[in-house]
């Protein structure tokens, strides 16, 4: 803690050590907006709420520069919460515990927060420094980002009154963003009712696949990495075929704009025989993924072994597993095109996020994204028709949020483009980013705000 609260620029690392006490998992997000609400009124600046729990804080401008036009700094106050599996770990109530590790601060055993903790904490140090020159200011501090955006949809006319706005939501130094991907989820879910007796002598076999990179569907889908829900249900195709399998349960993916990185998979076969074929089958399946992915993936595991069958393991009807897998086979995941006209960048894509089963359900959830909103319907209207052909009980496009159209004609990218190469002697990258930002979606409800993520 010590050390993290003496670094450079210190106010700023002191915000931002503040916020990994607070817990703010998206859906917990009442004892961040305290917290930045009670920040505002002490400092005696103008604070308010709106109904979705967005903060807005304004600073006046210092003297001589009141005709200057209105900045809004926007951050996100949510984080990801994710915990390593031997990390016991409750993101409601546990404080992130932090530590400097060379050039980088880290967290033990979770996610840091640093997205966004470490705009709202810059956003802060701003608003309460008493040594800088500015126009009017606005902190804009929204809620939910990580789950749907559902702070920037609600952000209104009148809630930020500025012409500028600095987003310090993108992730790379040096460099400046000017437009993004939108997106929309799509589920789909099979309902059936479960097979309850599984015959004597059967044998349960436990699949799984681990050791993949995963990373942001947005940020790294571009890079290749192998999707862990689309490489288990290459195998399981085959061996539901060649080994007469049953499909007991299947599980993959946890995050909707994550790559998924592992997925498990319990099968039922009727002897020891069909077992070890199986066995042998996960043991060339292996080896052909590693082959497939070397160089960008590190060493896939993939694995099959026998397990107990207990009371309460169950069987998914035939035709549901036969529907189910015939239906992820053949949708699209990954890169569908990149722009024509900036090169090696996304403009759309689909990320086969999460296959869950329970009792009596299937679910699975899609990200699409890209900058063109006829080409993001097409996606999912794809993924859409996929499973309606095969029958699923539920199919439903939902949480659509707009993309941000580039400017490069930006009057403010201009000036942050002198200014960084005038800090840093090189000019800075001017970039589209195929991850959603909250921008499209606050220009989509203010227009005419000139803005820059960084």
């Amino acid at each position: 803690m010590n050390n993290i609260l003496n670094l450079k620029p210190q106010n700023v690392w002191q915000h931002f050590y503040a916020l990994t006490q607070i817990p703010r998992p998206s859906g917990h997000m009442k004892e961040i907006t305290d917290f930045i609400e009670d920040f505002g009124k002490k400092l005696g600046l103008e604070t308010t709420r709106d109904a979705a729990n967005n903060i807005c804080i304004r600073k006046p401008a210092t003297p001589g520069y009141e005709n200057k036009p209105t900045v809004i700094l926007q951050s996100h106050l949510d984080m990801v919460p994710q915990a390593n599996s031997d990390m016991p770990f409750d993101f409601t109530k546990d404080k992130i515990q932090a530590y400097i590790d060379g050039d980088w601060v880290k967290a033990q055993g979770t996610t840091l927060g640093a997205d966004n903790g470490i705009g709202v904490a810059t956003t802060l140090a701003i608003l309460e420094a008493d040594d800088l020159q500015h126009g009017p200011l606005e902190g804009l501090f929204t809620t939910d980002e990580e789950t749907g955006m559902y702070g920037a949809l609600a952000v209104r006319p009148g809630f930020i009154d500025g012409k500028i706005m600095l987003n310090l939501d993108s992730e790379l130094d040096g460099e400046l963003y000017i437009g993004c991907a939108g997106g929309a989820d799509v589920t789909a879910r099979f309902q059936y009712q479960d097979e309850e007796w599984i015959p004597k002598g059967d044998v349960a076999v436990k699949v799984s696949l681990t050791g993949l990179k995963g990373g942001h569907s947005g940020v790294d889908i571009h890079l290749g990495r192998a999707n862990a829900n689309k490489l288990m249900f290459r195998f399981l195709k085959d061996a539901l075929l060649t080994c007469d399998a049953r499909l007991s349960s299947i599980s993959g993916g946890s995050l909707r704009n994550a790559i998924p990185r592992e997925a498990f998979a319990v099968l039922v076969v009727d002897s020891e025989k069909k077992y070890e074929h199986i066995r042998k089958m996960a043991v060339g399946y292996e080896e052909i993924f590693n082959q497939e992915f070397k160089g960008i993936e590190n060493r896939i595991d993939f694995k099959a072994e026998a397990v107990k069958i207990t009371p309460d393991m169950k069987l998914i009807p035939k035709d549901i597993q036969n529907k189910l897998t015939c239906a992820v086979m053949a949708c699209p995941n990954n890169v569908i095109n990149l722009f024509a006209d900036i090169p090696d960048t996304v403009e759309t894509s689909i990320n086969m996020a999460i296959v869950q089963s329970s009792e009596g359900l299937i679910e699975m959830k899609f990200l699409a994204r890209s900058s063109s909103e006829s080409k993001k319907k097409a996606i999912c209207d794809s993924i859409e028709s996929v499973f309606m052909l095969a029958g699923a009980d539920f199919v439903e496009t939902s949480n659509e949020y707009p993309g941000w159209d580039p400017n490069p004609q930006s009057a403010v990218l201009a000036v942050m483009e002198d200014v960084f190469e005038q800090q840093r002697g090189v000019k800075p990258k001017v970039e589209v980013m195929h991850a959603g930002l909250e921008c499209g979606i606050i220009l989509s409800n203010v227009p005419g705000l000139d803005t820059v993520s960084f």
